[in-house]
C-alpha cells in the first residue's frame, strides 16, 4: 500500500510539473512540442482546442490499440498518468502569462520541467501516454532507453509542427526536446544507478566479512582461476548504491591494498535488497 501511495504521488508531481512546462513556457512562446502533447499543442494554435482535452481524447485510443502490450500495473498508472496530466493542462490552461519572453531560456526550462515530469512520472511506473507509450514498449522489447526512443517519435511530430509554427521555433522546440530526453533518462536510470563491483583478492573472506558485517550488504563468492599462472582464486561479486561506494573501496584497500577491484555502473537492478 506505501509502495502505491508513493508511486501515485510521484505521478501528481510529475503531471503537474509536467503541465507547467508546457503551459507556462512552451506554449506562451510558440513553441512545440514532440509526440501527441506535441500534436495537442498544434491544434490549439491552428483550432483553439484545448490541449488537456484533446491530449485525453487522443490517448484514448492509444490505450486501446496498446494495452495488450504492457503489464496490468504499467496500464494502470498509464491512465492515471494520462488523466493528471490531461487535468492539469486543463486547469492550467487559462494562465498563459509567459514565465519568460526569451525564446532560448523558454525551451531550456520548458525541457527541464517536462523531462522532470516525465521522468517522475516513468518512475512511478507509468507514463504520459502518447509517445511515452510506444517508448515503453520500445525499452521493454528493444532495450532502447526510455529518453532516445521518444526522442525518435517526437522528431517525427516537430518535423511536421514546423508547418504551423515557422522554423525558427521549431529550432528553439528541437532544444526543448533533446534537453526533455535527456532529463527523462537521468530521472529515470542516473537515480536508480548502481554500482556492480568485481572484487579478486587473497583476501576474499576478510573482505566478504567487512562487507556483511559494516555495510550490510550480501555478497558472492565466484570461484576462478588465472588464466596465465592457473592460481585458483575466489571473486567477490557485490552491488551497492552509488553513494555507499566510497565506504566499499576503504575496507577493500584496509583489508588488501593490493586487491583487484573492478567498478560498473548499472542502471537497474531488481531483487531482494532493491526495490522492484
Amino acid at each position: 500500500m506505501k509502495s502505491h501511495v508513493k508511486n501515485i504521488l510521484l505521478l501528481i508531481i510529475g503531471a503537474l510539473i509536467f503541465a507547467v512546462g508546457i503551459n507556462y513556457l512552451a506554449i506562451p512562446n510558440k513553441l512545440s512540442e514532440g509526440g501527441v502533447i506535441g500534436i495537442t499543442i498544434v491544434t490549439y494554435y491552428y483550432f483553439g482546442w484545448s490541449p488537456g482535452i484533446t491530449n485525453l481524447i487522443i490517448n484514448v485510443f492509444l490505450i486501446i490499440a496498446g494495452y495488450k502490450l504492457l503489464d496490468k500495473r504499467g496500464m494502470l498508472y498509464t491512465i492515471l498518468g494520462i488523466i493528471f496530466c490531461s487535468f492539469f493542462l486543463y486547469i492550467t490552461e487559462n494562465h498563459l502569462t509567459p514565465v519568460t519572453s526569451n525564446t532560448l531560456l523558454a525551451a531550456i526550462f520548458a525541457g527541464l520541467l517536462v523531462g522532470i515530469g516525465i521522468g517522475l512520472v516513468f518512475l512511478s511506473g507509468g507514463t504520459t501516454g502518447g509517445s511515452a507509450i510506444v517508448a515503453r514498449m520500445c525499452n521493454k522489447y528493444l532495450g532502447w532507453t526510455l529518453g532516445n526512443a521518444m526522442l525518435i517519435f517526437d522528431i517525427v511530430v516537430i518535423a511536421a509542427s514546423s508547418f504551423i509554427i515557422g522554423l525558427e521555433k521549431t529550432m528553439y522546440t528541437f532544444i526543448a526536446v533533446y534537453i526533455g530526453a535527456r532529463t527523462v533518462d537521468y530521472i529515470v536510470d542516473g537515480l536508480n544507478t548502481k554500482r556492480a563491483i568485481t572484487i579478486i583478492s587473497q583476501h576474499t573472506p576478510l573482505i566478504a566479512q567487512k562487507i556483511t558485517g559494516e555495510m550490510g550488504r550480501g555478497a558472492t563468492v565466484l570461484h576462478g582461476h588465472g588464466a596465465y599462472t592457473g592460481d585458483r582464486k575466489e571473486i567477490l561479486y557485490v552491488v551497492i548504491g552509488k553513494q555507499e561506494l566510497m565506504h566499499l573501496k576503504s575496507l577493500v584497500q584496509e583489508a588488501d591494498p593490493e586487491a583487484f577491484v573492478v567498478i560498473h555502473e548499472v542502471h537497474e537492478v531488481l531483487g531482494r535488497g532493491f526495490s522492484m
